[in-house]
């Protein structure tokens, strides 16, 4: 699995700098004024920096932007990384200087002269999550990829805040690996076993196999996987950091393994893609090793319905009616509207085990989405205006793109079955809402609850601000702070 870069920290040391190896990174604001260990550098490079200040170059940057000064005189680095940025700067201006860090430093070892640059830790996550590389299945020799040093005027705190912030990296790792991974890896049962280890971390792990699926009536959810060899299974995560009478809020995962589509076959153009339809299930999992991880002081489950959709001779077909562990039945129109099919029984199963203060499911669920929102925003369907907006404020403050979409009866005509209690699609019109009415009609009336469909966020073809193409980790952060800012008290 992926880790982190080291971080260390060091109390600030004038007469260390001149011999520090590899890169230096030095921060200076909009007005060009330089702080002690900035003076330092400029001496050693005989004016350097003061020049690159003057210039052109350093005005045109923008706040977490850089420029490298490579070679300077009088100095054992290679290179000194000029960052623009306040002293006091925001949230997402430090943890954009970190990724630029993160970029500019490649496999050389960092030392950032921070001083007394506040968001610290901040800089710090940024520098993470960017520096990430999934290589595991890569044959030729990896240069590992070097720590960084964290050169501060005073450490007061800051231990404390980083392995804070190494539990949110580690989460997003965790989910990364996990969506990145091919198929004939990250099998179902490969998957339940990487989330079994997490019992180390202090969780409670129950997997619960396909014998114990058919006993609870989960019957959506088994017709999914029945045409792959591979196993369904559902993994209940536990995380209780919280008071013992309080109850839960869940977290519930789409883990579709591999999605051919089924019976109704996708294109061969991009079906190689479909490795991270599980994606949902990778941030449920992401999030919950970050909350063991930093100790969170709230109650917490996580579900996830781990399957694989294959077309076979016992695979399920178009036309056949399956029934929910709810007792709804469905009429099975199109194979590849499975995801609902999973999140049905795993979110009527939460409900009636935990019944949690509230539930977030989240899924690549419908193409629609990436119609309507594109890569740069999550769809967020609701039927809580303070759980959704709770929601929507934590994703803001962690820079990852959600969107409320609409809710309604009007559009439920569309899911009409002529045989059975529903249809497990609407035809194209407004195709992710009508997959967001398919999941609320196994949603409890008193459930507070927010379907996220992640199809266009979970991997993306191009590099985002923290991470490089492929996975992002989307929505560890934003459930990471919603759990903290609304159930941690």
């Amino acid at each position: 699995m992926t880790a982190p870069i080291p971080l260390d920290i060091l109390e600030t040391d004038l007469d260390l700098i001149k011999e520090r190896a590899g890169k230096l990174a030095i921060f200076i604001p909009e007005t060009g004024a330089m702080d002690a260990t900035a003076r330092r550098v400029n001496r050693l490079s005989k004016g350097a920096v003061a020049r690159l200040l003057e210039s052109p170059r350093f005005e045109k940057l923008k706040p977490g932007e850089a420029i490298q000064l490579a070679f300077p005189q009088g100095m054992t680095a290679e290179a000194v990384i000029v960052v623009k940025l306040p002293r006091r700067p925001k949230v997402e201006q430090a943890r954009k200087a970190g990724a630029t860090l993160a970029k500019q430093m490649g496999k050389v070892a960092l030392t950032a002269l921070c001083g007394n640059l506040s968001r610290t830790d901040e800089l710090a996550l940024g520098l993470m999550m960017r520096a990430y590389e999934f290589s595991d299945h890569k044959t030729a020799d990896q240069e590992a990829t070097p720590g960084a040093t964290l050169m501060v005027n005073s450490t007061d705190g800051l231990e404390e805040a980083l392995s804070v912030q190494r539990a949110v990296a580690e989460g997003v790792f965790f989910t990364r690996d996990l969506t990145n991974e091919p198929a004939n890896i990250l099998t179902t049962t490969e998957f339940a076993d990487r989330l079994k280890e997490m019992e180390a971390l202090g969780l409670k792990v129950e997997v619960l196999e396909e014998k114990e699926l058919e006993k609870l009536g989960m019957r959506t959810l088994l017709s999914v996987g029945q045409g792959s060899d591979s196993p369904s299974k559902v993994v209940v995560m536990q995380w209780s950091g919280g008071k013992s009478d309080d109850k839960p809020f869940a977290l519930v995962g789409k883990g579709v393994v591999f999605d051919t589509g089924g019976i109704s076959l996708k294109p061969a153009g991009g079906m190689e893609d479909m490795t991270m339809d599980m994606g949902g299930a990778g941030v449920v999992s992401g999030v919950m090793k970050t909350l063991a991880l930093r100790k969170s002081k709230a109650n917490v489950v996580g579900l996830v319905g781990l399957v694989e959709n294959m077309p076979s001779g016992n695979a399920t077909r178009p036309g056949d009616v399956v029934t929910s562990m709810k007792g709804d039945t469905v009429e099975i129109i199109n194979t590849d509207a499975e995801g609902r099919l999973v999140l049905a029984d795993v979110l009527w199963y939460a409900q009636e085990r935990f019944e949690p203060v509230g539930c977030i499911n989240l899924a690549t669920l419908t193409g629609a989405i990436i119609i309507g929102l594109g890569h740069e925003n999550a769809g967020v369907f609701s039927n809580s205006d303070p759980l959704s907006n709770a929601f929507l404020k934590a994703a803001e403050a962690e820079e990852e793109g959600a969107w409320r979409m609409p809710m309604g009866k009007a559009y439920d005509d569309q899911l009409k079955s002529r045989i059975a209690d529903m249809k497990n699609v609407g035809g194209r019109p407004a195709g992710s809402i009508t997959a967001a009415q398919f999941l609320q009609r196994f949603i409890k009336p008193e459930t507070a609850w927010i379907h996220l469909d992640i199809a266009g966020v979970a991997s993306v073809k191009s590099e985002t601000a923290f991470a490089p193409k492929g996975a992002t980790g989307w929505g560890v952060r934003a459930l990471n702070r919603l759990i903290a800012d609304k159930f941690e008290g």
